[in-house]
């Protein structure tokens, strides 16, 4: 059932479905034309996409999933792993009759997963999905961060994960430094929501590893796949992780924006690559 509980944004409608587990999961909805569903990937929320929404709002009515464990939607559970994802995405999918899903990082690893063992959608956009080829994409930081949140450190949490997991010119710096730097270019809003998402984050990751060289099964996927990455990521598994698409994947375009990063979708590269996922989706036979 589709419950609509006002607007959280400007020009959106915040509904509510519940999912197979009897979780609450929330949704923006905005925009007017063919339905879209946009999938945020782990530290994001669906208010992070408005930019992003509203330029593909343009053409289709979008919307934007509040994923487990943020706004009103409910808890990760203690069950918690890529089923409930995809059960979630499903809820949103048959309230809202959307054959097409952008999903950014692990939303992308997400839409991909959906799109595997669903033929509901498609067309399919992923911007630098989260596909783990080989251990591309590290899991080792995860213990100890916990350890960190454990004893009330999440900045120090935030900057191990940061100099594990991040692009090569974090990798190089020790974690102190780090730690000195985040609060430089990261405003204190921004750190208190990934301070508070850092939790899930890495429940999240640990699914990514438990993924791991599992790409193989997308060539089970029936829908046209656009993954798309930015020049300037600095990712390793980035390229991995398209490589081993471009080899399973029956139907992929591969699309490269030289001048935006990993959070690209997210920041200023949202009108630009809305675009491309707008013309991606426009061929789509409803």
């Amino acid at each position: 059932m589709t419950q609509d509980t006002g607007g959280a944004l400007p020009g959106a409608a915040t509904r509510t479905v519940t999912s197979a587990d009897g979780t609450v999961v929330s949704y923006l909805t905005t925009g007017c034309g063919p339905p879209v569903i946009v999938v945020p990937g782990t530290l994001e929320t669906a208010a992070d996409f408005a930019s992003f929404a509203g330029h593909l709002g343009e053409d289709h009515t979008v919307h934007t999933i509040e994923r487990r464990g943020r706004g009103l939607s409910g808890p990760l559970g203690s069950d918690y792993g890529m089923v409930k994802e995809c059960e979630d995405l499903a809820a949103v999918q048959s309230a809202t009759d959307a054959t097409m899903v952008f999903g950014h990082s692990y939303g992308g690893l997400i839409a991909l997963e959906a799109a595997r063992t669903s033929s509901a959608f498609v067309k399919v956009a992923v911007y630098e999905p989260g596909v783990s080829v080989q251990g591309s994409i590290p899991t080792g930081w995860i213990a100890p961060c916990q350890r960190l949140l454990a004893e009330g450190k999440p900045l120090d949490a935030f900057a191990t994960f940061s100099v594990a997991a991040g692009p090569r010119e974090a990798r190089r710096m020790p974690v102190w430094l780090m730690k000195r730097l985040l609060p430089l270019f990261i405003a204190a809003d921004t750190r208190a929501q990934i301070f508070d998402l850092l939790p899930s984050s890495l429940i999240e990751h640990q699914v990514v590893g438990w993924l791991d060289n599992t790409y193989a099964g997308y060539r089970q996927v029936q829908a046209d796949v656009l993954a798309m990455h930015g020049g300037k990521s600095n990712l390793d598994w980035v390229g991995a992780a398209l490589s081993a698409l471009a080899e399973v994947l029956p139907s992929i375009i591969v699309q490269e924006f030289p001048r935006l990063d990993h959070f690209g979708p997210v920041e200023r590269g949202a009108r630009k690559v809305a675009a491309v996922v707008r013309s991606h989706f426009a061929e789509t036979v409803l």
